[in-house]
């Protein structure tokens, strides 16, 4: 069975410009990398997990937001359709609107050899960094197979839902 993730990809509009919020992955192997690295934030879930309390949960562990206590817990989350990407796993999202102040990003850690082999360990954040893209920018910054979650999040904008 293919492995799933779950994200949320937030929106907003300022002076009539839609923006989205996308995170760069953390650790040293992404540290030079740019352009069609970045990623809505999203984990792994388990079978029978709800797919939407593990978006929301992974949106917290990657950023710092808390959905359940700031300015997303009124949101409307609405579900997009599933993106597979080129290992086969499906990747779930929902979009919902919201503000962040991007250098208030937190973010959690992981652990790896690095360099490889080399017997040390280091500690990284999952995510290093987080910002807001004009639908032009994002285009071009997110990770090419979840380039349709932006044209469905643009497309629900222009039409009003």
């Amino acid at each position: 069975m293919a492995k799933k993730s779950a994200g949320i990809l937030w929106y907003r509009v300022q002076n009539d410009v839609l923006q989205m919020f996308l995170v760069h992955p953390g650790g040293p192997f992404w540290r030079n990398k740019n352009e069609g690295t970045w990623s809505i934030p999203k984990g792994e879930f388990e079978e029978g997990e709800d797919a939407l309390q593990a978006a929301k949960r992974e949106m917290h562990e990657e950023t710092g937001i808390d959905t359940n206590i700031n300015e997303l817990r009124n949101s409307e989350f609405i579900e997009l359709n599933p993106v597979r990407q080129k290992s086969g796993k499906i990747v779930y999202a929902w979009a919902a609107q919201g503000d962040f102040d991007a250098s208030q990003l937190t973010s959690n850690t992981f652990e790896i050899e690095w360099p490889p082999k080399s017997g040390k360990k280091g500690i990284f954040p999952e995510v290093d960094k987080g910002k807001w893209f004009t639908i032009e920018e994002a285009n071009k910054a997110i990770l090419p197979y979840q380039l349709p979650l932006l044209i469905q999040l643009q497309e629900m904008v222009r039409t009003g839902f």
